[in-house]
């Protein structure tokens, strides 16, 4: 069973490729695998969707549905492949063969996103870290051209080999040096993060699905200009900066840090661990959630997911369900405050407008309410309960 529908054309066509294993979170429309081509700078013109129990070995989706996939990138003017999974080394070789076209898969697309968004040095070294560890997988691919050459029997290897065994070194050293560098913004970081605490300073970081709202709800709390935009993965960089609660008589530390994503590649969660340090050292996690998205309790868990993986999934939370201004009158929920059960637990949840300022005032009152309990040291079954709304 498979579906092929054409999507709006552009100057970088593209087509999307989906295959249904079965899993629950399954993106039939592939939304998301064709935001973040747009992100990077593509254009969809045509997607296609399949069933299939287990991968092929050799081209993912079978010889029969490579040409079929063909066939569309051909008749839509596609010049590249996207797939919505992860190929290994070996089926992005034979599918480019088969399809004779560039293709490439969701890692690397996130992967290049990242790459292009990055702006701090931390960043810039964390990206180049998880394109080195990728493209080190894929070197047979990417030097195909040199062909291993045979001098008789019993006479292997030649030339060709060699560059390949000349480039793994090369990438190795690399990685070397990179993750060397990063080691020591890691520690710059700590000495900041320590002098923090030497200021007894109550530390809250912005977690959730990417294009959650969280740049904007961050903007809107500390009256910064941090880049926010209505697209995946506006921000790439931690920023910090103090906010004052009225309520509490005193400021915090606010930071807002890179948002999450279905299928996260794992290198990016080790590269990405000196940024997402501040998630796992912040005394309370804000959980951003886009509450007009049909599919948030799948990206929440996904967070959640990303946030066990760090060793942040212990942190006391307040769940945030932002963007109440896209939400349709008869969604609007009859309470802004409530409580929401995650992995069996009852957490504070709060509806806000970031880009309206909606229930900003109640989450200003909850934070402060959280600190305050903390400076006399109630009980964390105490710290989570909300406080009675605002009048």
């Amino acid at each position: 069973m498979s579906s092929a529908t054409p999507l709006q054309a552009g100057t970088a066509p593209v087509l999307l490729v989906g295959v249904d294993f079965g899993l629950p979170h399954f993106d039939g429309e592939l939304e998301e695998l064709g935001l973040l081509a747009q992100t990077a700078g593509m254009q969809p013109v045509a997607r296609i969707t399949c069933k299939r129990k287990a991968p092929d070995a050799a081209l993912f989706v079978g010889s029969g549905k490579a040409d079929e996939i063909r066939t569309l990138a051909q008749m839509h003017g596609a010049v590249e492949v996207l797939f919505d999974q992860s190929l290994s080394p070996a089926q992005q070789r034979n599918l480019e063969r088969h399809i004779e076209l560039p293709v490439n898969d969701r890692t690397l697309l996130i992967l290049e996103i990242f790459a292009q968004r990055a702006r701090s040095h931390e960043g810039k070294l964390q990206v180049e870290l998880a394109k080195l560890q990728y493209v080190s997988t894929r070197l047979v691919r990417r030097w195909s051209h040199l062909e291993r050459q045979t001098g008789g029997i019993g006479a292997r290897g030649g030339p060709g080999e060699k560059q390949i065994e000349l480039d793994r070194r090369m990438i190795g050293d690399a990685i070397k040096r990179t993750r060397e560098r990063l080691v020591k913004v890691k520690r710059q970081r700590s000495t900041q993060r320590r002098q923090r605490e030497r200021r007894d300073t109550f530390n809250i970081s912005l977690v959730g699905y990417t294009n959650a709202g969280k740049s904007t709800l961050f903007n809107a709390l500390v009256k910064a200009r941090a880049y926010a935009a209505d697209q995946l993965f506006a921000t790439l960089d931690t920023t910090t900066r103090q906010l004052y609660l009225a309520d509490a008589g005193r400021s915090v530390s606010l930071s807002d840090t890179v948002g999450f994503i279905r299928d996260l590649p794992h290198g990016l969660v080790d590269a990405f661990q000196a940024t997402l340090q501040e998630a796992i050292d912040a005394d309370l996690l804000l959980h951003v959630v886009d509450a007009s998205n049909a599919d948030f309790p799948e990206q929440m868990a996904q967070v959640e997911r990303v946030l066990q993986e760090i060793g942040a999934a212990d942190i006391p939370q307040i769940l945030v369900f932002n963007k109440l201004d896209a939400l349709a009158d008869e969604r609007r929920p009859p309470e802004l405050q409530d409580q929401y059960e995650v992995a069996g637990h009852l957490l504070p949840r709060l509806f806000v407008s970031a880009r309206s300022g909606e229930g900003l005032d109640h989450l200003r009152h909850a934070l402060a309410t959280r600190v305050l309990a903390t400076q006399l040291d109630m009980t964390p079954g105490d710290a989570v309960e909300l406080p009675d709304a605002m009048p």
